[in-house]
């Protein structure tokens, strides 16, 4: 097996935002914001060579929405899904399965590209896989989260025919896996939106688990960092608390998806509680 990280770019988002109830005066020395309050946060994608599998975690937002979407979000750096690849000797129709952690614009934007009129896959060889639970929450989404879940990235995937779902176990919320390969288990999180999934990976003698947005940063591991994006807050505080006890008890390594500056790290108990323990790039596990 071996593992590469795919940065898609960078884009921007309000720091008060990512840091929930975490006052400014503590959160900036952290992630600096600019004049308007934004910080910048990487689109980092996981890469997984599995045998005769080539497994793409997460694929950034894409490029098909139209300038004042993008806008927004202020969209910057060199770096590109197809690039990244690239820097392997890999190309998008290598992929054979495009894992989706969940369906928010920022993690699944890539999956579809816009051909003339028509939208179809990006990955043309690949299995695209979600679960049913966080499929319905995103196609009959509520009001606050709408936003985030945008029909074009969405449903062209099933129309396709590539769509797959992992079965979500019956004692998930209490952090129970299912297996998704020989060296792949998924954890099920329900805090920042219904069933999100993160791959924990075993990785030459050690588990890395994909944050997605349970841990955007090294900067949230402390309890009280949650986003004001996360629809059930609390459940979230319960969740990163189970774990990082399990992440310091098994010496895990976290793999973040938007931390701009940290690729992985460790943790350790501190008396502050948990804390990152030593901060490293993916390539030199």
């Amino acid at each position: 097996m071996k593992l590469y990280s795919i940065n898609t770019g960078y884009f921007k988002l309000d720091g008060g935002a990512m840091f929930g109830v975490v006052p400014k005066s503590i959160w900036h020395k952290i992630n600096p914001a600019d004049e308007n309050n934004l910080c910048s946060w990487a689109l980092r994608c996981l890469l997984i060579e599995d045998g005769n599998r080539l497994i793409l975690v997460d694929n950034g937002n894409g490029d098909k929405q139209d300038e004042k979407f993008f806008s927004h979000y202020y969209l910057h750096g060199d770096d590109t899904l197809d690039k990244s690849l690239a820097t392997y000797g890999f190309h998008r129709d290598d992929i054979t399965d495009v894992f989706l952690s969940h369906l928010h614009f920022d993690h699944c934007g890539g999956s579809i590209i816009r051909q003339g009129d028509r939208l179809i896959p990006a990955f043309n060889n690949a299995v695209y896989w979600s679960n049913k639970d966080h499929w319905q929450w995103a196609t009959q989404p509520n009001e606050r989260e709408k936003a985030s879940f945008l029909k074009e990235n969405i449903l062209p995937i099933q129309e396709s025919g590539q769509l797959k779902f992992i079965t979500v176990p019956t004692d998930a919320e209490q952090g129970g896996l299912v297996n998704f390969s020989t060296n792949i288990q998924v954890r099920f999180v329900f805090g920042h939106t219904d069933a999100m999934m993160l791959p924990q990976i075993q990785y030459k003698g050690k588990t890395l688990v994909f944050m997605a947005d349970l841990l955007p940063s090294v900067g949230h591991i402390p309890l009280p960092y949650v986003m004001s994006y996360d629809m059930f807050p609390l459940t979230t505080l319960q969740e990163k608390k189970s774990f990082l006890n399990d992440a310091v008890r098994h010496d895990y390594i976290l793999f973040f998806e938007h931390d701009k500056q940290h690729e992985c790290c460790t943790i350790q108990q501190t008396e502050r509680g948990i804390r990152s323990k030593d901060i490293f790039s993916l390539k030199d596990i």
